[in-house]
């Protein structure tokens, strides 16, 4: 391992420690190539693909792999989603920064291009849950779940390993909480989770008083405020 110049966030120094050694990973919306670039130079043995969807990330991209002369290890391809990546080409795939649902759509449009893919590792801004529910659905076990802070936000990173034999069903709580967070309840976790009970409880507090209360949304809310007090 070499020491790098890149100053990259905390958040995606954890991420690139789920990245298996030796790896081809694909980096999906690279952000600069920040990632694969911090990785190639800590593993000399690593090669990546930075994808980007519009001109101007993927003119950044390409100059930031330029800096570092790692033009013979990172291809900078310029697409949509998993568009830039072909079927068996990678081991992993690095989809981060972006809101789960995004994440999820972007999974479920390339599930051909996944062929080959071992290992998803996601970092989701918000709803988590749609990842789990796709990783349970197409033989993604999870393997790593973590929640950080950094600069006042709560992050999770999910990371699913694909398995040939049936996973079990999540159940709801799992999908919403996370089944490894669940077991591993860190600080981050804890505090993550203390906020969003109370946004929920007051949110609820609002909902019952309105003219025409959703009583259906109102229900699930209900649900997960019992699931967070469950779990703190």
């Amino acid at each position: 391992m070499i020491m790098t110049d890149i100053n990259i966030s905390e958040r995606l120094k954890r991420i690139s420690q789920y990245i298996p050694p030796k790896n081809k990973f694909a980096d999906i919306g690279s952000d600069h190539a920040y990632l694969p670039c911090y990785v190639c130079l800590e593993d000399l043995s690593a090669s990546a693909i930075a994808g980007e969807i519009n001109q101007g990330p993927f003119q950044k991209a390409l100059e930031q792999v330029n800096r570092y002369d790692l033009q013979n290890r990172i291809e900078v391809r310029q697409g949509d989603g998993l568009s830039v990546i072909y079927p068996k080409e990678v081991q992993s795939v690095v989809i981060a920064g972006m809101g789960g649902t995004l994440i999820t759509s972007i999974l479920e449009q390339g599930h051909e291009n996944l062929r080959g893919v071992k290992r998803i590792i996601t970092q989701p801004n918000i709803n988590a849950k749609s990842i789990r529910q796709w990783f349970n659905e197409h033989n993604y076990d999870i393997v790593s779940e973590e929640v950080l802070e950094e600069d006042g936000y709560f992050y999770e990173i999910v990371v699913g390993d694909y398995s040939d034999s049936d996973l079990t069903t999540l159940s709801e709580k799992e999908l919403y909480l996370g089944p490894i967070n669940l077991r591993n309840k860190g600080d981050a976790f804890i505090q993550k989770w203390s906020s969003v009970l109370d946004k929920k409880i007051h949110i609820v507090k609002q909902m019952k008083e309105a003219t025409q209360p959703d009583k259906v949304k109102i229900t699930e809310f209900e649900q997960q405020i019992n699931w967070i007090k469950e779990e703190l």
